[in-house]
């Protein structure tokens, strides 16, 4: 017979090996619902719904303000930023720089918002409290993408004029431009602003070009239209995905060559990498309304979940405890727990819970309130 001791004992070992409770975090996640033109609020303590913020066009952006309790929304096809408070939960400044706007970062020093404009073309610096119009940099073609390099460079991916145009934000003027014969639609900088990596659908390559000197380094043929680029937590390996292929192709920028392409599910579409030493790559799968787990070091599955219809995005609290999945067509959020993601026996996982957000989530931010 077991004396009540050992009885003590042997319940206190079973509890030791269970799994953490999840806990919530003590910030909010705002959504841009951009057929809803508004921003839905999800407390991450409790997982509960608050108000939404009402916009006056569809936002299509969202950036957490590097310091304080806001937010910023970009409405591209209307040009305008938005800055919300989050103790209010209303728009406490609005900025128009042009009639249509790409995409938009925060400034290497967190003072300011960068925003790309098509309509005049142009990469706009704004005030990050005031949102008035600080700099403006003029390019010779309407561009797809950018990026921000710790040197305070831009790179700008012009798949019109098939070049990458290198600019200096220090002097608000473009330093060289890059034909690559080819048409860049989505551009990062690699290497702390060394290296610039430029994805081309038009041919299927990623190009990597060297930032000092503007040479092409290398060119490498992919078996996919390279639409979303994810890094893992070191640089040292690049995740793409695009049409063309069930898989994630797997590129070593230091390497400057291509490593491998693995299954990820059906059309795979935005990734996010997280859990210890960023162990996950997350893959959303929106023709299959899942998101498929891929264990980085081991390139094996590690789990599959079942979330709502067509999840496109999907974002890791600053924590790494939860991974926010964005489901266009149900209008929802699904979320995650990190920690259930270990190597299961049927290779599923569950969901943690599931918050109706609006219409169309296309963006998220998360703001911490401590």
């Amino acid at each position: 017979m077991l004396s009540r001791r050992s009885l003590l004992l042997s319940t206190a070992a079973f509890l030791g090996c269970r799994k953490p409770k999840a806990t919530g975090y003590s910030g909010y996640c705002f959504v841009a619902n951009q057929d809803g033109h508004s921003l839905a609020v999800v407390d991450l303590t409790t997982f509960r719904l608050w108000r939404p913020v009402p916009l006056d066009a569809a936002p299509s952006m969202l950036l957490p303000h590097p310091r304080g309790p806001e937010v910023f929304a970009l409405a591209a096809e209307a040009g305008v930023v938005y800055r919300i408070d989050v103790a209010s939960l209303a728009v406490v400044r609005r900025a128009r720089a042009g009639n249509h706007a790409v995409s938009m970062r925060l400034s290497p020093d967190g003072s300011a918002l960068w925003v790309l404009y098509r309509e005049p073309a142009a990469l706009v610096e704004l005030a990050l409290d005031t949102l008035d119009t600080r700099r403006r940099i003029r390019l010779p073609a309407a561009a797809d993408d950018f990026d921000l390099s710790p040197n305070h460079r831009a790179a700008i991916a012009s798949s019109a004029l098939g070049a990458v145009i290198i600019a200096s934000l220090d002097r608000a003027a473009i330093e060289r431009t890059v034909d690559l014969g080819a048409q860049p639609a989505i551009v990062r900088f690699q290497q702390k602003g060394v290296q610039i990596v430029a994805g081309s659908r038009s041919d299927r390559s990623l190009i990597m070009v060297d930032v000092a000197s503007g040479r092409v380094v290398v060119r490498l043929p992919v078996p996919i239209q390279p639409q979303h680029f994810c890094f893992s937590m070191d640089e040292g390996q690049l995740f793409v995905t695009g049409e063309g292929k069930d898989a994630v192709v797997i590129a070593y920028p230091y390497q400057t060559e291509i490593g491998e392409t693995i299954l990820a599910g059906r059309a795979p579409a935005g990734m996010a990498v997280a859990g210890p030493n960023g162990q996950y790559l997350l893959v959303a799968n929106p023709q299959t309304n899942s998101v498929t787990v891929l264990d980085i070091p081991n390139r094996k599955l590690a789990a599959v979940v079942q979330v709502g219809q067509e999840p496109r995005e999907i974002l890791i609290t600053p924590d790494n405890q939860y991974a926010l999945v964005l489901n266009q067509k149900s209008g929802d959020l699904a979320v995650i727990r990190i920690a259930a993601l270990a190597a299961r026996r049927f290779k599923s996982a569950p969901l943690f819970t599931l918050i109706p957000v609006g219409e169309k989530p296309v963006s998220a931010a998360v703001v911490a309130l401590t």
